[in-house]
């Protein structure tokens, strides 16, 4: 409007929808998409828009679409790899509707999203893994637990959320500063996502029997000063080398 001049109410409106009408062809193509990524068919169209709708939203950086579609794929493998007896498009569906909810202003309860599952006639299953998602009713189905591990699993990964990112590298770098903080330490590397760290130790400095016993102590200092998830493993290498040459 500002290049070619014509700034007035008509040319306002007329503009505006047509940048309406680009969003709602965008809307239905991201939701289209977005059920044949996962191989669900025959969702309510109106469902679909609901769907098409999370590629514009976003939670902590992470974008709700692509979140949803990532649940819905750790969901499927999950059940596969347990051998469940639940048809894969349950779960696709179940992680898809639980997401939808959020696209209707704000971030929906779950229980309202166990509504939309009900309102687009999904399984029973479906619906009461909708409403357990965050245990405001108590999963009884093991859909519903695996729903709640693929949210998890989606949310929580390294990277997906800068909150959880920027916490995930303080993480790697308080357990490597623990480990530096012990003489005879020459190096450390967190490894395995902050899972593992590998501690280099002076050889002439430190002796086998003080490796074992500086082992011991380091887990136990990151223990009392770090919060993470599971548990750790501590490995300290104390490595000899005798060098010569044949002349």
């Amino acid at each position: 409007m500002i290049e070619d001049g014509r700034i007035h109410p008509a040319r306002i409106e007329e503009i505006v929808k047509k940048v309406d009408n680009e969003i709602e062809i965008s809307i239905k193509e991201a939701g289209e998409q977005a059920t044949f990524d996962v191989g669900v068919h025959g969702i309510d169209p109106e469902l679909i828009k609901l769907l098409g709708r999370l590629k514009y939203r976003s939670s902590y950086a992470q974008n709700v679409l692509q979140h949803s579609k990532e649940v819905s794929f750790i969901c499927g493998i999950m059940a596969s790899e347990l051998g469940v007896n639940v048809k894969r498009p349950k779960e696709q569906v179940c992680c898809m509707i639980l997401e939808g909810g959020r696209s209707r202003g704000g971030r929906a309860a779950c229980l309202d999203r166990a509504d939309l599952a009900k309102k687009y006639n999904e399984p029973n299953d479906v619906i009461h893994a909708v409403s357990a998602h965050h245990e405001d009713v108590p999963p009884d189905n093991i859909l519903a637990v695996l729903v709640q591990a693929a949210d998890t699993l989606s949310g929580a990964r390294p990277g997906a959320r800068r909150e959880m990112l920027e916490s995930y590298i303080k993480r790697l770098e308080d357990l490597e500063k623990i480990a530096m903080s012990f003489k005879g330490v020459s190096k450390s590397f967190a490894i395995q996502a902050g899972r593992e760290i590998r501690i280099m130790v002076e050889g002439e400095k430190v002796t086998d029997d003080q490796s074992v016993i500086l082992c011991r102590d380091i887990a136990k200092k990151i223990e009392k000063e770090l919060s993470y998830p599971g548990q750790i493993k501590v490995i300290v290498i104390r490595e000899t080398r005798a060098i010569d040459y044949a002349k």
